[in-house]
């Protein structure tokens, strides 16, 4: 199942939360990516330290000018900043949608592929309560309005609304995102071998 949020066309950018397919008994993996200008391959995975499919529990993606983070019930597992200063993209100048779909990924998702899709178990559904969209509209002018403030001409990040535009991790929170990274991160594109062998990702080392 995927989750993410997405602009158009061959350089979009993309925040992707994915849940990978597994063999019954075992943990489930939470697939995390950032695509800035049609580049991906910024790969994080989890195991998830709960079985998902036994009650609901809040995803939530914190997408601001200077940071991306990943968060499972408030808890940060995951912040992607802002280094343009560094010369490193970052998506930022794109409008993006929300989609969420189901789609067959078994040649990559599943244990490398060794796991193939059971369609016996068809059809597959997902369901979703409590969805809320802090966020920025874009008009047709190219003015954005944000959060409880959208349709008035208020500035991003101005008031109690916009307060979440420019937060980020106080020194708490970034401990406890590192202990999630620490016990239950499974795939860090920074430390992938076959990756490095071709030159660490320049976010990699900052």
């Amino acid at each position: 199942m995927n989750v993410q949020l997405s602009s158009q066309g061959p350089t979009h950018d993309e925040i992707d939360f994915e849940f990978l397919g597994n063999v019954t008994g075992e943990p489930y993996t939470l697939h995390t990516n950032v695509f800035t200008q049609g580049q991906g391959q910024r790969e994080q995975q989890f195991r998830l330290w709960f079985d998902p499919t036994n009650d609901f529990h809040t995803y939530s993606i914190l997408w601001n000018p200077k940071h991306i983070i990943f968060m499972v019930d408030d808890m940060p597992i995951r912040d992607f900043r802002n280094l343009e200063g560094k010369g490193i993209a970052f998506p930022k100048n794109q409008p993006m949608r929300l989609y969420s779909s189901l789609w067959n990924a078994d040649d990559w998702a599943t244990q490398g592929g060794r796991v193939k899709t059971d369609w016996s178990h068809a059809p597959f559904s997902a369901s979703y309560r409590g969805f809320k969209a802090d966020a920025c509209v874009v008009t047709a002018a190219g003015r954005p309005h944000c959060g409880a403030s959208v349709g008035t001409d208020v500035a991003p990040g101005t008031g109690a609304a916009g307060e979440w535009y420019n937060q980020e991790l106080d020194l708490t929170r970034q401990q406890r995102m590192r202990w999630v990274q620490r016990n239950y991160m499974i795939y860090n594109y920074c430390t992938d071998p076959k990756r490095v062998a071709q030159g660490v990702p320049a976010e990699c080392s900052m």
